[in-house]
């Protein structure tokens, strides 16, 4: 048993590929990262099953995918595996996210202290149920006289879920808009008052994300609307699994998610690690 590393995207799906295509729901996060990882790993059995897939880079930090609590232990022990470093110039993560045994069995291996930053929840969409009532309005497909509102709302949206915002987010809401990603909602007026985005399809599946309502416009169910609207979007694109995380904090939005017909998969936790010091 013993975890393998690469910088090549292209030996990594080959080494892991089934693995990543019996379980695309649970490997979400890596199968997304990992064209743009640092370094890329997975886990093998004496059989030679792959049991664990993991992405990192420096500046994101540790992501697990569908991975079991011995190779996650394994991973906090750099000594008892073959490749050194595990994690490119030294730089050890500070910042992990992934299914919640293995996490947590990677934070109590690794010698280091640690906090939990958040706990979500993974889930994926069974049969889309438009909300009942209908909200008001209707929804539409962003465009570009949308970018300065859209990165505007994606600005206040990082603020809303605890993240560091960036200074401009014109690029990364321009990508989802040329690529036909974001759906807005439009108020009885044909104001925008909410919207939420699709990633691009990967192995057969996609996730809702950036579902954000002004404060101002909130409880008029405007993004059960936008959320409908961009998963049914992604569904008649052929979307084989179409999945969203919700903050386990946040008991409306995870009931709005079971309204449209989302069902839970798997629980996650994000976790900060005390940095390494030499």
């Amino acid at each position: 048993m013993t975890w393998h590393f690469t910088e090549d995207a292209a030996a990594f799906r080959t080494a892991a590929a089934r693995h990543l295509a019996a379980e695309p729901a649970r490997n979400t996060a890596v199968l997304t990262l990992m064209d743009r990882a640092d370094r890329l790993g997975w886990w093998t059995e004496p059989d030679g099953r792959v049991t664990g897939v993991l992405a990192f880079s420096p500046s994101s930090g540790l992501d697990l995918g569908a991975t079991t609590e011995e190779a996650a232990r394994a991973l906090a022990s750099p000594a008892d595996t073959p490749d050194a470093p595990v994690f490119p110039d030294g730089g050890e993560p500070v910042v992990l996210r992934g299914e919640t045994a293995a996490v947590e069995a990677y934070a109590e291996a690794c010698g280091r202290s640690w906090a939990v930053t958040g706990r979500m929840r993974l889930f994926r969409l069974g049969e889309l149920t438009p909300p009942d009532p209908a909200p008001a309005g209707r929804g539409r497909v962003a465009g570009e006289a949308d970018v300065p509102l859209v990165a505007a709302w994606t600005r206040e949206f990082a603020v809303a879920i605890g993240d560091e915002p960036a200074e401009d987010y014109t690029g990364f809401v321009t990508e989802r808009i040329t690529e036909g990603r974001l759906h807005l909602w439009e108020g009885p007026d044909g104001r925008p008052v909410s919207m939420a985005a699709v990633s691009r399809t990967i192995e057969g599946q996609a996730r809702v994300h950036l579902v954000y309502t002004p404060p101002a416009e909130r409880g008029n169910g405007y993004a059960a609307g936008a959320t409908e609207a961009v998963s049914r979007a992604a569904v008649d694109a052929g979307t084989g699994q179409v999945l969203l995380f919700t903050d386990l904090a946040n008991p409306t939005s995870n009931a709005l998610y079971r309204r449209l017909g989302y069902r839970p998969v798997t629980d996650h936790v994000g976790v900060e690690l005390a940095a390494v010091t030499r």
